[in-house]
């Protein structure tokens, strides 16, 4: 079903480009609005609506359709939700082995140190 669809929606792609490169150009555009051009140019009369023109709005209707079809259908494909749940499934987790703490010890008394001899003094004898 889902390669129909598709196949539907590239088809109607086509159309849909076709249909709008045939469609005659408005003309002017930005070019035409410094020049002093008139309401109709800047904002565009109204047209007689054309087979084309039906056309490229019935394509356009059908290709966005088709397109949030495609979406929903690809989302309900996958059914893991989440990065998380995909590992939950996949693996148990392993338990984490409790370390052993130190053994405390009786803190040891610093080694001695040697007597340090007197400063030299800066008299004279």
């Amino acid at each position: 079903m889902y390669t129909v669809l598709v196949a539907i929606l590239i088809l109607d792609s086509l159309i849909l480009t076709a249909a709008v490169l045939l469609q005659a150009g408005q003309g002017g555009g930005l070019a035409s609005m410094g020049g002093g051009a008139g309401t109709e140019t800047i904002m565009g009369g109204r047209q007689a609506t054309t087979l084309l023109t039906k056309v490229t709005w019935w394509t356009a209707g059908i290709f966005l359709f088709l397109a949030l079809v495609l979406t929903f259908m690809s989302q309900s494909a996958t059914q893991v939700r989440s990065v998380l749940e995909g590992q939950a499934q996949q693996q148990a987790p392993t338990p984490v082995q409790q370390t052993p703490l130190p053994i405390e010890t009786q803190p040891t008394a610093p080694p001695a140190t040697p007597p340090q001899p007197p400063p030299p003094s800066n008299r004279r004898p």
